[in-house]
């Protein structure tokens, strides 16, 4: 993904379209979806790899371990106290994120510490419970 495209789409910069039909004679980088880089990512590769990125996110025990992640790193213990799930369950998914790249491993003596893969997802987890935080309180949207 390139520089300007991450920075703007994810970091909270609004850049608004073209609506003109002018050619671009601006020299920024085209922020459309679509890369004109040589190996940058299609917009289609970009959307598949968000749509997996959410499906995982999709199931309520590895949303609760993600969440629990999100407040720092913890051990396999940990983790299964805080989601409520059965050990060998919470092993599976853990092993499914980590697969994935959303989950990373450090030792510590014996213990496997497991932390998010980076902030991005964080963020990503709280918005989605800050929607639901709506959905089930009947708050107003915002933005």
């Amino acid at each position: 993904m390139s520089a300007g495209r991450h920075l703007a789409g994810a970091h909270g910069a609004q850049i608004a379209p073209d609506t003109s039909g002018a050619p671009d004679t601006s020299g920024a980088p085209d922020t459309s979806g679509t890369s004109s880089t040589p190996g940058g990512p299609e917009r289609g590769d970009r959307l598949e790899a968000a749509a997996s990125v959410l499906a995982l996110l999709a199931d309520r025990t590895r949303l609760a371990l993600m969440e629990r992640l999100g407040r720092g790193e913890a051990d396999v213990t940990t983790l299964t106290e805080a989601c409520g799930a059965a050990r060998p369950s919470v092993s599976q998914h853990l092993a499914k994120l980590r697969l994935a790249g959303l989950v990373t491993t450090r030792k510590d003596g014996r213990r496997v510490v497991y932390a998010l893969g980076h902030g991005h997802l964080r963020r990503l987890v709280d918005e989605a419970l800050n929607v639901a935080d709506h959905q089930l309180g009947s708050l107003p949207p915002h933005d």
